[in-house]
């Protein structure tokens, strides 16, 4: 049979079989559970104002929980042990930071810039008060050390007591070495956390991350939207590093200093793209200072289990997730306040709830896949993934039985696309399944168009794949059925541009939501082959995800 999708035509294989060889295997006619009125009804209820942004802790928050565990309860699946009501606690602390203005003295100038506009920090120490008074700036390159590379930006230099200065992102691979640090695609040696990891572990006062928007792959406001208001953290030792002061810094505000300094930004930014690079004393000394309060809650991820049909196998379980929180309230951008994050993330939850009702709508009709699969929704995703974190660290299934995760993020509403991008597909042998689901809808799998920006590292799979379990994150491409070529790319980069991390990621009823339809399918028949399989997929030689320090 064929499915129309807005402006083309999408081929279904329907087989009739459920079979654990290396054939295909979907079974006849699951198609039908896949309904665009459910998915826009769930979509639209976590995206509307009544629950405020969704932002763990909140009114909001409780509420998206009972409505995902209220739909998974009605589909029939079950809750696991550890969580009979369908929900895993997560114990969190909120700490809400009001900084006095930063203040830099540098060759007998006194430098003072402004909180939210010029710099936006917080803390790693849930106190009242957090003051680093004349403590030296260091500039440390991008704050790198990463053995395999070859590469050490500390060069044994003693950190303590200092504050750090760094670029975001990884240094640039040159002509002569195309494949340092994976070449274009950003490596968790490029993230924020892992910047301020590294920080901790040197033994430093804080860190200022300098904000360069193509380098950060994102603009000065969704640092401002993020990381400004409270801040939520986990409420379990060892999880994240307890750093007095980590923060941004705006480009222009880091110019400034570098100059007052003796230095140009430009420059460093050349010399720390070598091996030999040392760190800098700045010969500058910075007072930061915050007030806080602190709140304790507790938040939860929602779970649910479809057991699977084959005794020897059902022990193993395929992990589908989605984050379901978002900003909450915020500061008012053209009146409104509420960062509904519709596409960000309700739709990845409306999608998986999708995936459910379809596994749900098989078994029914008593038909199961060998394996179990888990549907897991997570708190505090925006947060630093910390609902995935707190679950990876005390899994309600065994990480050495979950063979695969799913994840989706972010997912199409805007119509079909000839293309999907699984990040991280490269890593594992999950690309066999995934390959062959997509052949089955004639649609084409590329790489991330986007490598720079780091995406694989910025969702819940991230979060299992540091454990050792094979994940991807399921997005769709930017060859969009019936449109121009750059269309996709343009929609891309205005949606960054506009409305990430913004009150304007809305709920739009002329959203046609055919492209969640496809990403549900393709989510579905990829999960399926994991599920059904004697094999289970493995990291690929030399691309298992390393985590330093972890």
């Amino acid at each position: 049979m064929r499915r129309v999708f807005g402006l083309g035509l999408i081929a279904l294989s329907v087989l009739p079989s459920i079979s654990a060889t290396s054939g295909p295997s979907w079974p006849a006619g699951f198609e039908t559970a896949i309904r665009i009125e459910q998915l826009r009804a769930d979509l639209q209820f976590l995206a509307d104002d009544l629950l405020e942004g969704r932002a763990p802790g909140t009114r909001g928050d409780r509420l998206a929980a009972r409505y995902i565990a209220t739909r998974l309860a009605m589909m029939g699946l079950e809750p696991l042990e550890g969580a009979p009501d369908y929900f895993q606690p997560v114990p969190m602390v909120g700490v809400t930071a009001q900084p006095e203005p930063l203040r830099v003295e540098v060759r007998g100038q006194t430098l003072e810039f402004r909180p939210v506009q010029d710099f936006v920090v917080w803390s790693g120490v849930y106190e009242p008060a957090v003051s680093i008074a004349d403590a030296p700036l260091v500039f440390v390159g991008y704050g790198i050390e990463a053995p395999e590379y070859r590469w050490d930006d500390y060069k044994g230099q003693d950190m303590r007591g200092k504050v750090l200065v760094m670029f975001v992102n990884d240094p640039p691979a040159p002509p002569s070495e195309p494949n340092l640090f994976e070449g274009k695609a950003m490596t968790y040696y490029g993230r924020w956390t892992y910047k301020f990891e590294q920080a901790y572990r040197k033994g430093a006062l804080g860190a200022l991350v300098v904000h360069v928007p193509d380098m950060a792959g994102y603009p000065w406001t969704v640092v401002q939207s993020s990381w400004t208001g409270e801040q939520v953290h986990l409420d379990a030792a060892g999880v994240e590093p307890a750093l007095p002061v980590k923060g941004w810094i705006r480009e222009d505000a880091a110019r400034s200093i570098l100059q007052a300094a003796g230095y140009s930004l430009d420059d460093l930014l050349r010399r720390a793209a070598r091996r030999d690079f040392r760190p800098i004393d700045l010969g500058a000394r910075v007072t930061v200072e915050l007030r806080q309060e602190a709140r304790k809650f507790t938040s939860q991820n929602v779970v649910a289990l479809l057991r699977g049909s084959d005794p020897h196998l059902q022990s193993e379980a395929v992990l589908y997730t989605a984050h379901f929180d978002h900003l909450g309230i915020g500061p008012a951008v053209q009146g409104d306040a509420i960062y509904n994050g519709a596409y960000d993330n309700a739709s990845g939850v409306a999608a998986v709830l999708g995936v459910a009702e379809v596994y749900a709508h098989l078994a029914r009709q008593g038909i199961r896949p060998r394996r179990s699969v888990l549907f897991l929704m997570v708190t505090a995703e925006e947060a630093g993934l910390l609902g995935s974190l707190y679950y990876a660290s005390r899994p309600l299934w065994p990480l050495e039985k979950t063979v695969a995760n799913i994840n989706l993020d972010g997912v199409n509403v805007w119509g079909p696309t000839e293309d999907f991008v699984p990040l991280g597909m490269d890593r594992t042998t999950m690309d066999e399944a995934l390959q062959e689901a997509a052949r089955a809808m004639h649609v084409t799998l590329r790489p991330d168009p986007f490598p720079e920006k780091g995406y694989f590292f910025r969702s819940d799979h991230f979060s299992l794949a540091r454990r050792g379990v094979p994940a991807v994150s399921l997005e769709a491409g930017t060859h969009y059925v019936g449109k121009p070529p750059d269309w996709g790319e343009k929609l891309h980069e205005e949606y960054v541009a506009r409305h990430y991390h913004q009150p304007s990621d809305e709920y739009d009823p002329a959203w046609p939501l055919t492209g969640m339809a496809q990403t549900v399918e393709l989510a579905f028949r990829t999960g399926w082959l994991l599920a059904v399989r004697d094999s289970r997929p493995v990291w690929k030689p030399g691309r298992a995800v390393r985590v330093p320090g972890l």
